[in-house]
């Protein structure tokens, strides 16, 4: 596995003492002025790794995303395991408030990347010692993109800061603020960022990165910046940029989930892993005892899982069905034996989640342990104490999605739209009637559920085809209402800051 050297990030204190220092002209060695740093590639490398690091959260923030969508859930566990005072139930039911634990964990951590980001913006403009500031700003100011494009996406109305010395506290934006900044820095930098696509540049924010961005900003426009009208067209043209680079489609579908998938050339932006610094999907979704069946050392936490009904939507002799989900029985591998629960049930996954323990007013209940289909997208090395998987946060196949369902709205060609999701569906059919003769948007709208199944796009992509407020059976009865396609401002955030506002509805 291909590992970034993670360097500590450098914490400069200008004007600081030691306390109880008698010697006022003591020298300090153990301090170096912002001004001398970035003299070597080494400290350069050191002052902008966190922007790579932090690229793990992803997986994450993404899990907590996905527990709103009619695709995932984490149920409460019979014995009451992930019940986490009813933060997965709100989740799940579309009743999650400013105190819901997840939308309070997405806000804090964007906030504290953005914050991240402009320190090392402000350390390398005020750098003697670097002499071409501009790409690696340009790779803090990207990085700096993707936290507001989450915060646009999820909460809509926040606070723009991009000044790490200003200490006043920050007023609510619009959306449409927030939109077009986050529209102007990608602009900023997309002929500045390395354009590269090597070894030295994977795990890197490139020109390709940013291009994805921009797609996926003109792909949601008329959602987050209404005004502005559609953006079909500037879509197109982004991916087409893309395309122009040198990534290209894995033919085997599941290579590039493998353990060791540094070198795949689908993955455009990755947050590279190791031994040590891990994918958490395991944790997350598998049962406590799956890892011993699948052959690795360590734990599980038994938590999310796929919809019944999303799973039933996969065509069975879609490769994607097997490659993304985990279901039947899970035996010991030395005894062969059907492993059982700590409730002597057997481990056997069922497609189905039942809640029939424990249910209350609001129809909400306790499941069987094994019940749901798990996370079986990245391998699980047998023998591998974590999962060094690299985790692409954007990948080539996206940018198919993406300009196929633009040149459709667009009213653009069918038939181009048509070979670019037959170019997704060759590899994981061996039937060529498989194929699409043309497509809709409602096949799209599918093929990026199936594609990217747990890559948590779902909730975004239900919102823009208007799915997302729907009820899901068993789980959400009614519709959401309306302001329900935002999530609320933190109420911790409200209590640190009377200058926000809070998002209409809330």
């Amino acid at each position: 596995m291909k590992k970034l050297t993670l360097y500590l990030s450098l914490i400069v204190f200008l004007g600081f003492m030691a306390a109880g220092c008698t010697d006022l002209e003591e020298k300090v060695y153990s301090q170096v002025p912002v001004s001398s740093y970035g003299s070597t590639e080494a400290e350069i490398n050191s002052l902008i790794a966190p922007i790579y690091s932090r690229l793990r959260d992803f997986n994450a923030i993404r899990s907590g995303v996905n527990n709103t969508t009619d695709m995932f859930v984490t149920p409460t566990r019979r014995g009451g395991d992930w019940w986490d005072g009813g933060a997965f139930k709100e989740m799940a039911q579309g009743t999650w408030r400013p105190l819901t634990s997840p939308i309070i964990a997405d806000y804090n951590t964007s906030y504290s990347r953005i914050t991240e980001c402009n320190r090392i913006i402000y350390m390398i403009e005020n750098s003697e010692a670097i002499t071409d500031k501009e790409p690696y700003i340009a790779q803090a100011r990207a990085a700096r993109a993707l936290r507001y494009m989450v915060l646009l996406d999820e909460y809509g109305n926040v606070p723009i800061v991009t000044d790490f010395t200003d200490l006043t506290k920050p007023t609510t934006k619009t959306r449409t603020e927030v939109y077009n900044f986050v529209l102007s820095e990608l602009n900023a930098i997309k002929d500045v960022i390395r354009a590269d696509v090597n070894s030295s540049s994977y795990g890197k924010y490139t020109k390709g990165a940013v291009y994805f961005m921009l797609a996926k900003m003109y792909l949601n426009a008329e959602i987050w910046n209404p005004a502005g009208g559609p953006k079909w067209q500037e879509c197109i043209d982004a991916c087409d940029e893309v395309l122009a680079l040198p990534y290209s489609l894995e033919p085997n579908w599941k290579e590039q989930f493998s353990a060791n998938n540094e070198n795949s050339k689908e993955a455009i932006l990755v947050a590279v892993n190791s031994i040590s610094s891990y994918m958490s999907i395991r944790y997350y979704s598998l049962h406590y005892l799956d890892p011993i069946a699948l052959g690795i050392p360590g734990s599980a936490w038994n938590g999310i899982a796929a919809h019944a009904d999303f799973v039933r939507s996969f065509d069975p002799e879609d490769k994607r069905y097997e490659g993304s989900f985990l279901i039947g029985e899970m035996r010991h591998p030395s005894t062969g034996e059907v492993l059982m629960t700590a409730h002597g049930r057997p481990l056997i996954h069922t497609i189905d989640i039942t809640m029939k323990y424990a249910i209350d007013a609001d129809g909400w209940g306790q499941t069987e342990q094994e019940d749901g289909a798990r996370c079986n997208k990245w391998e699980y090395k047998k023998g591998a104490t974590q999962m060094e998987n690299d985790y692409a946060i954007f990948r080539l196949a996206d940018v198919y999605l993406m300009k196929a369902e633009a040149i459709v709205r667009n009213n653009g060609d069918n038939d181009e739209a048509t070979a670019l999701i037959n170019a997704l569906r060759e590899r994981v059919f061996d039937d060529p009637a498989k194929l699409k003769s043309s497509v809709t948007l409602d096949d799209i709208y599918h093929e990026r559920r199936w594609e990217l199944a747990w890559e948590g796009w779902g909730r975004q992509d239900m919102i823009r085809f208007g799915t997302y407020l729907n009820p899901i059976p068993g789980w959400r009865e009614n519709a959401l209402p309306e302001y329900r396609l935002l999530w609320p401002i933190p109420q911790t955030a409200l209590d640190a800051n009377p200058n926000l506002v809070q998002n209409p509805g809330y």
